[in-house]
């Protein structure tokens, strides 16, 4: 492809480090957690990481969703420095591996450092293919919107025409989200998030500050459980069909009329709805057999990340979908969100 702009694409988030192993359905019960959904780790969870460590062979693994988009996309692009990354971390080991784990992949990474507190981990058990995270944010959960505003971070800021930041980065800090989107908002960049998780619509405070946002949120990324969640919560009712929901949800209002907002709800296995302009296309996903699945864990990040890489080159929807497909594919065959030093995708 053509020479991409450097810095581009910027994402905000919890910088994680993933602890992933395989558990038995006991494990799950013991800690009460549950496949295919996100929490923040409560008093009761706190002993999940030792015994993750102690008990079962673990990897480690760089995380936290919006990185985990972010280092895709810039996998995806093959352009050293197209992507940028924001977030807090701790001053230790476990940030300094994230640091060269970034920049191998050529991604940018501008974080604050709290050295009081210690980088976020990210309980990764996996049991039959399908994954449940318990986040420890630790130092993630203190980032502040002055690091944004140093003249240093808003030239990131500045520099970039596309902002990708995950729902769960609401529970942190809606200060600095507001302000990157309305920066985007008044120069006609495109500012995306993601639902994310079905607690970051249950929990009134964290919805609140998803709401606020979304008159700035061109695309909105999302997966079937978190949209009908929206749906429930905004007291649309659980009746309406997936597709019915994203159309509503782009239907919301939105600073910058102009542009429709996009709305992108995976559906797992079952075909991708995009809705935008009042019109929802399905994309089918890339089939997989079932013993070539070794975890979904970061599937759904990898798809934003590819589709996010062929966005930033001014493709169309299909071409988005189908890059997303790609990345998300050649993640669930490997642990984690890994993939091979090069894409072999042909878009």
């Amino acid at each position: 492809g053509g020479t991409m702009a450097e810095g581009c694409l910027l994402g905000m988030g919890n910088p994680l480090l993933d602890i992933s192993a395989v558990v038995p359905q006991e494990f799950l019960d013991k800690y009460k957690i549950t496949l295919n959904n996100a929490i923040l780790a409560e008093e009761e969870h706190m002993a999940i990481y030792a015994d993750l460590k102690e008990n079962f062979p673990v990897e480690f693994i760089a995380g936290g969703a919006t990185q985990n988009s972010i280092r895709v996309c810039q996998w995806m692009l093959q352009a050293p420095g197209a992507c940028s990354y924001i977030g807090c971390v701790g001053d230790d080991d476990t940030a300094k591996t994230m640091t060269e784990v970034c920049q191998k992949d050529g991604v940018g990474v501008h974080y604050m450092v709290d050295s009081s507190t210690p980088t976020g981990t990210c309980a990764v058990c996996v049991k039959d293919g399908e994954r449940s995270l318990v986040t420890a944010l630790g130092a993630a959960n203190n980032y502040k919107v002055d690091h944004v505003k140093e003249p240093a971070n808003w030239g990131v800021v500045e520099k970039a025409g596309f902002y990708y930041i995950s729902g769960f980065f609401l529970t942190v800090s809606p200060a600095s989200i507001m302000e990157v989107g309305k920066h985007s908002a008044a120069n006609q960049k495109t500012f995306m998030m993601n639902l994310s998780a079905p607690f970051i619509m249950q929990v009134p405070p964290f919805k609140a500050a998803l709401m606020e946002a979304m008159p700035l949120v061109d695309v909105l990324f999302g997966n079937e459980t978190e949209a009908q969640t929206f749906a429930e919560t905004e007291g649309w009712g659980k009746d309406l069909s997936v597709k019915e929901i994203a159309l509503k949800i782009a239907a919301l209002p939105k600073e910058d009329g102009s542009r429709p907002r996009k709305v992108v709800i995976t559906q797992g296995a079952d075909p991708t709805i995009v809705a935008v302009g009042g019109e929802a296309t399905e994309f089918p996903v890339i089939p997989l057999k079932k013993e070539d699945l070794v975890d979904t864990n970061g599937a759904g990040d990898a798809f934003v990340g590819g589709f996010l890489s062929q966005l930033v080159k001014g493709k169309d929807v299909a071409a988005c979908c189908a890059a997303g497909n790609y990345s998300a594919n050649v993640v669930i065959q490997r642990s984690g969100c890994s993939y091979p030093e090069k894409p072999s995708y042909e878009g």
